[in-house]
């Protein structure tokens, strides 16, 4: 476990009263780094006999870790405008009959290769919509995990479900958490109703507030709010009331996410009009109003978009340098291999990174030939692993300890990262870090554009950068405005 470094604070007002023109100058095209490298590094050499391998390693190890499992629901009942989730929007139901089957078919499979060492401490639902699944359908899919893997006991695991609060009742509600789910993420976005009709998500705040009570009613342990600032007619002050209702709510966990325009990568998003998008620095204003305002509440700023209370599990793992990042964000289970089912899923195990088929036709063809369906990956290198511990680092704790990178690996690390270092003095300079002889600090203000600071140790950015220049063009625009 890295020892945190004495100067490493939450500095609130240094957060929000962030200098906008050094964001404006920040402001460029990022990744979320949920992984590294990136999924979009990811290759179809990589086939399912090197994800075997990976397994098998992982058997060859003298003490083995505890498992995260993630599925994937891909279906949703209605289409949100701002959506860039692999889904499938559809009323009928049988597609979701169909893909069980074959969903329930892999996870035999995985449970299968990991038998003997298949204890899960991590369960995640996403989507899509889980939800959209019936509560039979939801019991017998939670049946079948258990017979694959061996979930720990219920005061050990997390075992979380996202839910659309207008798919869901009371009684669900009660439902999901004998089926054994103890937190629960509420997709919000806004409460503002014009926001909600520009987007196609009209939710009340009374159906978001009854789904939350009933929760703390039936013992989740944990409640979180996921809401969207840059959405189109929103403004400051329909984003400050929105903020007061969601702290009034008082969800142990709140994800305020960037909204990403990117219309010619998704296609629902070219139902927004463009005209009610707000402007750059409006977007600046209302992220400066969600730092104040949630931690004026009482909220820790975790990183990026996550806030909790200092009691939530997150705010405890961040404390003790164990908060980890992976597919669905900030995670408290940092010793895990992350196995990964259904259309798309990503899985990471080991020193390797695998994925699903991204559509259902490829899905359920890999299985009829009795095969995982791994459509694509990558094998680390020890420069991966390396770099991946870094922005591991740097996302969840804000400080890198030199001397234990170089205790670990065989490097000297101002020669090993000289060009890198060039980088960071910029940064530096501009008041967004600190370089000491030991350690790399992020200063409070520097954890809003934490994405940029780990974007020096992406080598294949660079060399994206590289090629670009070669060739006179510019570099792809593979990603999300960072600010």
């Amino acid at each position: 476990m890295q020892v945190a470094h004495p100067s490493t604070l939450h500095n609130a007002a240094s957060l929000a009263g962030m200098n906008k023109a050094v964001l404006r100058k920040m402001d460029q095209r990022g990744p979320r780094y949920t992984s590294y490298p990136t999924a979009d590094r990811f290759s179809s050499d990589f086939a399912v006999t090197d994800y075997l391998h990976a397994v098998s390693d992982r058997r060859s190890m003298s003490a083995w870790r505890a498992l995260s499992l993630y599925l994937h629901i891909p279906f949703c009942d209605t289409i949100c405008y701002y959506c860039a989730c692999n889904k499938i929007v559809t009323k009928n139901r049988a597609k979701a009959s169909l893909y069980l089957s074959y969903l329930k078919r892999e996870i035999s499979m995985q449970g299968s290769l990991f038998s003997g060492m298949n204890q899960v401490e991590q369960l995640h639902f996403g989507g899509g919509t889980p939800t959209y699944l019936s509560d039979e359908q939801m019991g017998d899919l939670m049946a079948h995990i258990r017979k694959s893997f061996t979930l720990a006991p219920d005061h050990v695991g997390e075992y979380s479900i996202e839910i659309d609060p207008r798919t869901v009742s009371v009684e669900r509600v009660q439902s999901l958490r004998a089926q054994g789910f103890n937190r629960i993420s509420l997709g919000v976005q806004d409460f503002d109703p014009d926001v909600q009709r520009a987007v196609n998500r009209v939710q009340s705040e009374e159906q978001t507030l009854e789904i939350i009570r009933a929760a703390r009613e039936t013992g989740f342990r944990s409640v979180s709010i996921d809401l969207i600032y840059g959405l189109p007619r929103q403004n400051v002050m329909s984003m400050s009331r929105t903020l007061a209702k969601v702290i009034a709510a008082s969800p142990d966990r709140i994800a305020v996410y960037n909204y990403a325009h990117m219309p010619q990568l998704f296609k629902t998003q070219r139902q927004i009009n463009e005209a009610d998008l707000p402007s750059a620095d409006s977007k600046l204003d209302m992220l400066s109003l969600c730092i104040r305002q949630l931690t004026a509440a009482g909220y820790v700023y975790i990183g990026m978009d996550h806030f909790a209370k200092p009691t939530d599990d997150l705010a405890i793992a961040q404390q003790q340098g164990r908060l980890h990042r992976n597919f669905q964000g900030y995670s408290t289970h940092s010793e895990t291999d992350l196995v990964a089912c259904g259309v798309s899923a990503i899985s990471a195990v080991g020193g390797s990174y695998s994925q699903n088929e991204k559509t259902l036709d490829g899905y359920y063809a890999r299985l009829e030939n009795s095969t995982l369906p791994i459509a694509r990956g990558i094998q680390l290198g020890m420069d991966d692993v390396l770099r991946r511990l870094i922005i591991q680092r740097l996302m969840c704790n804000f400080e890198l300890s030199i001397n234990s990178l170089e205790i670990a690996y065989p490097i000297v690390f101002r020669e090993y990262f000289a060009a890198e270092m060039e980088k960071l003095k910029a940064l530096e300079e501009d008041g967004l870090i600190k370089i000491e002889p030991e350690w790399i600090t992020v200063e409070p203000k520097g954890r809003l554009l934490i994405r940029n600071i780990c974007m020096v140790f992406d080598r294949y950015l660079a060399a994206d950068r590289d090629k670009a220049a070669r060739d006179n063009k510019d570099a792809p625009q593979r990603y999300s405005q960072t600010v």
